[in-house]
């Protein structure tokens, strides 16, 4: 089955993580072709990086667009590109994460085997980048259980995502109405459109963690927008009207200072 895997590439992104990220593809024991937007402006060595393995043939597909118009209409338009060339399966990570060397074979077999999922994630682990962090986050394995799971929270890491084609016939792309917030999104759709979620219970993905990490997470207008977002999924999912109680409580975590933010992350999450 033919795969590719989806990165989108901006301003804030170092070279030497994107080094990283790529060599964890390079070495995938199941190869996916690598698809890549490039988000406005970026470092000119990273660029120049970029358009060398793409030359190289390490890249299968890089564009760019002078705009920076943020993640879901990049990854919108490598879906549409993908789509058009045939491919079956699309994975899903940021341009610092770093992938186990099985991670496309283990998600592609579980793929096989469960015939009815349309996208499966996996569990994750977050390491500090120049700040003492470090866990594995877990999700629900099952698809009612990720469905209870959502009144609260996501139930499935973006960045280890594995949608089949079939998910996005059904649900559409991202949303490009909440800046921050297109998985939450997707995953509202996906489930409204009856799409079928799992995860598989292995760390499959490390995700890097810096200092501005928790401090992206807060201010009012990006409370305010988690808020918003969180109560139109428990609305158009037909949650009890009591889950907007963790909705705010989740506000008040967001708008707390970074420090108490990543003592919360670390043991609540």
């Amino acid at each position: 089955m033919r795969s590719c895997v989806l990165l989108s590439v901006y301003k804030n992104d170092q070279l030497k993580f994107v080094q990283e990220a790529l060599e964890s593809l390079y070495e995938q024991s199941l190869k996916a072709d690598i698809f890549i937007k490039i988000d406005g402006d970026i470092d000119s060595r990273l660029e120049a990086f970029l358009q060398q393995a793409y030359a190289d043939r390490k890249i299968t597909y890089l564009s760019k667009r002078e705009e920076n118009k943020g993640l879901s209409v990049s990854l919108n338009e490598l879906i549409e590109e993908a789509l058009d060339c045939g491919y079956e399966y699309f994975f899903r990570m940021d341009a610092d994460d770093v992938c186990n060397k099985e991670r496309f074979k283990k998600q592609i077999a579980f793929m096989e085997e469960n015939r009815h999922i349309d996208v499966c994630g996996t569990f994750i682990e977050e390491f500090g980048e120049e700040i003492e962090y470090h866990k594995i986050v877990k999700y629900p394995l099952y698809h009612e259980e990720m469905f209870r799971f959502f009144r609260k929270r996501v139930p499935l890491a973006h960045v280890s995502a594995c949608f089949r084609k079939r998910f996005f016939q059904k649900a559409g792309l991202y949303p490009v109405t909440s800046p921050t917030n297109e998985d939450t999104l997707l995953w509202m759709k996906g489930f409204a459109a009856g799409c079928q979620f799992a995860n598989i219970p292995e760390v499959l993905v490390c995700v890097r963690v810096d200092r501005a990490f928790f401090g992206r997470r807060g201010g009012l207008r990006k409370a305010w927008r988690d808020l918003q977002d969180r109560i139109l999924v428990i609305n158009a999912l037909r949650y009890n009207k009591r889950y907007y109680f963790y909705a705010f409580a989740l506000f008040l975590v967001n708008m707390a200072p970074s420090k108490l933010k990543q003592f919360l992350y670390k043991r609540l999450r």
